[in-house]
């Protein structure tokens, strides 16, 4: 174990805008795409609702219909990676939660067919899969967007003597913890189409004043993701893995490799040596 200097480094954005329909999240998610710049795609599984905003921004959209699993909107992201875009919007991400044929039900349809009803059991088949599309966002090499129907939480509270209803603000529909992946999270009211910060990590709205989304604002978050320092060449460092030589070639690139990266890149690294150390060791024993 060795500890090195933190240093920020560049990335990629990982955003999600939450807020009750009608509240402006697809119209504010092509603003942003607009000012981080680039070739923009959208997955759409609200009926083509992406669409009727053509005239924001020039973007192309891939229409989902259900059934919503993971595995689908997985296969979705990849496709947007393989054709070189750079920013990703997922409208919404609720519906693999929640949605026809979402983790909701695949809960429901296994704990019947496998379980005897229990559901507990079956949230052991459904959990990778939703961790499986969790990762497959955070790993993208693309700036990702996602959306997020909530709902209003309100409870009964007494105030003067007198009971009433009180909000206590907006829960996002879908699982608990989704939202501490993500970058910066955006809540938006539906009177004004504000916008207030319920998680920041960059720093950028720290004020916590509810303001509207902007092409501005997807300027200001690119500039800040690309004040960090340059990440390490993953395509160099993988190629260096893959085309070693030798076993002790090989200890050379993964060890400089493991030093360099960190989380799923540490992964990837692990993966390649893993192949290119049984390479060696089946052309030794030909």
């Amino acid at each position: 174990m060795k500890f090195t200097r933190a240093a920020r480094q560049k990335a990629k954005l990982r955003l999600a805008l939450t807020g009750p329909s009608g509240s402006g999240k697809t119209y504010s998610a092509l603003l942003l795409a607009k000012g981080i710049g680039g070739n923009i795609a959208c997955i759409d599984t609200e009926r083509g609702s992406a669409s009727l905003y053509e005239h924001i921004v020039p973007f192309d959209v891939l229409d989902l219909p259900p059934p919503y699993a993971p595995e689908r909107y997985i296969k979705a992201i990849k496709a947007a990676e393989e054709a070189g875009y750079n920013v990703l919007i997922i409208d919404s991400i609720t519906h693999e939660w929640s949605g026809v044929g979402g983790c909701l039900e695949l809960v429901d349809e296994i704990a019947r067919a496998k379980y005897k009803g229990n559901s507990w059991s079956a949230w052991n088949d459904v959990t990778p899969r939703h961790r499986a599309l969790l990762d497959t966002i955070l790993q993208s090499s693309m700036h990702v967007i996602v959306t997020m129907r909530s709902k209003t939480e309100t409870a009964q509270v007494e105030e003067n003597g007198r009971k009433k209803v009180a909000k206590l603000g907006m829960k996002a529909e879908q699982r608990d913890g989704f939202e501490y992946e993500m970058t910066v999270v955006l809540d938006i009211t539906h009177d004004g189409h504000f916008a207030t910060a319920s998680k920041d990590r960059t720093g950028l709205f720290t004020d916590q004043d509810p303001r509207p989304i902007t092409e501005e604002t997807g300027q200001s978050l690119l500039a800040w993701l690309e004040s960090g320092a340059d990440a390490p060449d993953m395509k160099a460092i993988l190629h260096g893995i893959a085309t070693a030589a030798t076993e002790e070639s090989l200890k050379g690139h993964f060890s400089a490799a493991w030093q360099m990266l960190d989380g799923a890149n540490r992964d990837k690294a692990k993966e390649a040596y893993d192949k290119r150390k049984s390479e060696l060791t089946q052309g030794a024993t030909a």
